[in-house]
């Protein structure tokens, strides 16, 4: 049987990436990213915001890390990882999160330090090519 595992968001971080590096120095970027979703009930307005954990290997984790921080909107491509582990208590506990692949920019200045515009207009860069 075939499988597909493919992930697409955008939102904004929750919180600054969290860069930290394995033991063979290989980056791994932690973040959170929160997707909002507006909807009409009865011609009430509504939102309700999703928050999702994601993490990001390599060269695609140091540049999230470079070039975005909290607040920032930020478009991801990725896929679903079950973690699965278990708790002082010896409880089974699981999370799942989105590896991501690739990012896109989404502010009108390509850049995602600092406060700034949040204007939806969407950059494409590959997560692996950023020439700095």
């Amino acid at each position: 049987m075939p499988n597909y595992n493919k992930v697409m968001l955008m939102g904004n971080l929750t919180r600054d990436v969290e860069l930290k590096h394995t033991a063979g120095n290989t980056a791994v970027a932690n973040l959170g990213l929160a997707v909002n979703r507006r909807y009409r009930v009865n011609d009430e307005s509504r939102e309700e915001t999703t928050f999702v954990d994601c993490e990001a290997w390599g060269r695609t984790a140091e540049n999230i890390s470079k070039f975005f921080s909290k607040g920032r909107p930020i478009f991801v491509e990725g896929r679903l990882k079950l973690d699965e582990w278990q708790d002082r208590d010896g409880n089974k506990r699981s999370k799942l999160r989105v590896v991501i692949e690739n990012f896109e920019f989404v502010d009108s200045n390509g850049r995602g330090g600092g406060q700034g515009s949040n204007t939806q207009s969407r950059t494409p860069v590959p997560a692996d090519d950023i020439p700095f």
